[in-house]
Order: structure tokens, then sequence, then C-alpha cells
């Protein structure tokens, strides 16, 4: 068992975070309810759901709540004995043959949450999967009353998770609990509340601008947004990794990189593997975190979370977790990206058609 600072911790490391999930699970009480994208066919999926048939066999109120897309991986009998003994488990729009199955399908459940007992509460960018053992995330434990909001909103998730039509003004709806604000997006083309989030954060920033993600595929809005705040004087960086575990999106990217480099934002890719952590901090102090990539496909046809506030215990943490990162980075070559090969190019080009489902 690891030391946990209270109410708040960050995690980067899987096995730590990990560990201290199925610490919390064991400890519970009343209820655990989990949410994610995917559940691994593996060492992990399958420690996760023995720790929750314990639970139930104990009368613990169980809900999980996977994506049918994210946990293809896993057999529908995977949970068959959590489900025997009482547990609920349901998957989120699964996949079906219509007249509407190619766009729909985009339409995925990509949010990562875990409420214990009204008290605690996981947030941040991990599946509950072996795949990323060695990866860096960023994963956020808190004890708080803020759980409350959390249940809320899985509650409301679990409900909806296989109607296409709603009233979703009802299910993004902002959520303030002291000084946190927990901003949900749903697909849409017009609305991506947690991209307008992140502009205006960007442009209230008086001197630093941090981004971690492992896809890194903004908007023209959001661009415009990190190269206007780089032309006042605000320091931005944005930290990628070298290589992620979506090649497409890489190459992609990697149109994108050159120009803003020129009007200085700073790109700093990681290099051990790779970066799966996902938040924003602004002058040190105000800071993002959650499930979001910064690419169309989050913004645009994702179900993600994000919860943003100042308390700086967090914000001392995340700025930990940034310069740990910053020292295993080399940064953005500009020549080298100039003389990148005829085939790249042409590769960006042929990709930017598909940017928004990549």
């Amino acid at each position: 068992m690891y030391p946990i600072i209270e109410p708040y911790h960050l995690f980067s490391d899987p096995i730590r975070y990990f560990n201290a999930m199925i610490d919390d699970i064991e400890n519970a009480c009343h209820y655990i309810y989990i949410e994610t994208y995917r559940v691994g066919n593996d060492i992990i999926g399958a420690r996760f759901r023995d720790a929750l048939i314990k639970k139930v066999k104990k009368g613990i109120e169980v809900k999980l709540l996977v994506d049918a897309w994210g946990g293809v991986s896993v057999s529908r009998n995977f949970f068959d004995e959590l489900v025997r003994h009482g547990g609920e488990v349901r998957f989120f729009e699964k996949i079906r043959l219509n007249f509407d199955m190619f766009t729909r399908s985009h339409r995925r459940n990509h949010r990562k949450i875990m409420i214990i007992d009204d008290e605690i509460t996981y947030i941040g960018s991990s599946n509950l999967t072996g795949y990323n053992l060695n990866w860096r995330e960023s994963v956020l434990r808190m004890k708080s009353p803020i759980s409350l909001a959390f249940k809320k909103v899985f509650k409301q998730d679990f409900s909806i998770y296989n109607k296409y039509v709603f009233t979703k003004s009802n299910y993004i709806r902002l959520i303030r609990h002291a000084d946190f604000e927990i901003v949900r997006d749903m697909p849409s083309i017009t609305k991506q509340r947690i991209m307008r989030r992140f502009i205006l954060l960007t442009n209230k920033a008086d001197h630093s601008v941090t981004i971690v993600t492992p896809y890194f595929l903004p908007g023209y809005k959001l661009r415009r947004a990190l190269t206007n705040a780089s032309a006042r004087g605000v320091d931005v960086k944005v930290l990628i990794p070298k290589r992620s575990d979506v090649g497409l999106v890489d190459i992609l990217r990697n149109k994108y990189l050159g120009n803003m480099h020129l009007k200085g934002v700073q790109f700093l890719l990681y290099l051990p593997h790779n970066l799966h952590a996902k938040f924003m901090l602004v002058d040190e102090s105000v800071f993002a975190i959650g499930s979001s990539n910064f690419d169309y496909r989050s913004f645009r046809y994702m179900h993600e979370i994000m919860l943003i506030g100042n308390d700086g215990s967090i914000a001392e943490q995340i700025n930990r977790h940034i310069a740990v990162s910053l020292e295993q980075t080399e940064p953005f070559n500009y020549d080298r990206w100039r003389h990148r090969p005829l085939i790249n190019r042409l590769f960006e080009y042929m990709l930017l058609p598909f940017r928004h489902l990549l």
C-alpha cells in the first residue's frame, strides 16, 4: 500500500494508482461506481473485476459502465460472475448496424471516474488495463464531498447508456462545487464546452500555459488562442509523447507543429514511452484535469469530463508532474521538421480530411 496525501493526491504511475484504487475498493462500505472507456481482458482488468466480485458478495452496491467500443476486448461473459451476484454492468452505446452506423460509432464515452461511498473520487486519464502499465498518466484521487457531485454525473451517464435521443442540456450542465467546476462534453459540432473552456483559460493567462496531452490535434480557434497568448508574452508549452500509441495522430499532428513553433509555442517531446496524461495548467495555479485530449475527436464526438479549479495542493502536484516530465523531453526540432521527407508531408495531407475521426 502506498501513502496518500489527503485530501488530494495526483498519481502518474499506473501501478501506484491501481494499487490505491484496489485498496479503496476493498475498504468500500456502501457502493462502488466505475465509469471507464476500457477494461482490459488482462491481469489488471481481471484484478479489478475480482475485487468488485468480492465486494458485491458482501452486499456492496457495484455499478460499472464501460464504453462498448473501448470495451470490445472484453467478452460479455467476462463479468458474468459479477452480474450473477448482483453487480450491474452496462456497455455504453453498443455498436449497431444501421443507417448512421459510421457517425454514431464515433460517439463514445471516454470518461474515466470512480466514486466510492460519497467520500472518494478518482478522475483522470487512465483506463483499467495492463496496456498502459509503463505509460505516464494523470489520475487524481480526491477524498472530498465533491464525490456527491460525481455520483450524480455517474448516475446520469448510467441511465442514458443506450439512449440516442435525449435532452442533452440536462447532461452537460456545468456543476460547481466549492472552488471546483465539473465541465462535461457530449458529442456536438457546435457546443464543445471543454474546448471553449480551454480557450477561455488560455485567453485569461497572464504568464504561462502548459498543456500535457498524448494527442494534439486542436482546431483553428484553439491554435489561434495559443499563438495569440504567446504573442502577448505568455510562456506556452505543449508536452506530447514523441511516439504515442496512435501513429496516425503522430503523423497528422506534425503538420501543425512547425507553424505554431514559429509563432512561439514550445513543443516538448516526451521520450521514454507514451505520455498519456491529460491536463492544462495556467499561471501555475489554475488547472483542468480529466479525460479529454486536445484533439478534434474528443471535442466533437466524445463524452468527456474535466475538473477545473485552483486548489493549491492540486496545482502544486501538477507542477511537480510537469517538472519531472520535462526532465525526460527533448525540444521540437524545427530544422528537422522543415526537412522531413516528402512522403511524410504527403501522408499529412492525406490524413487531414479525417482529422475529426482520429
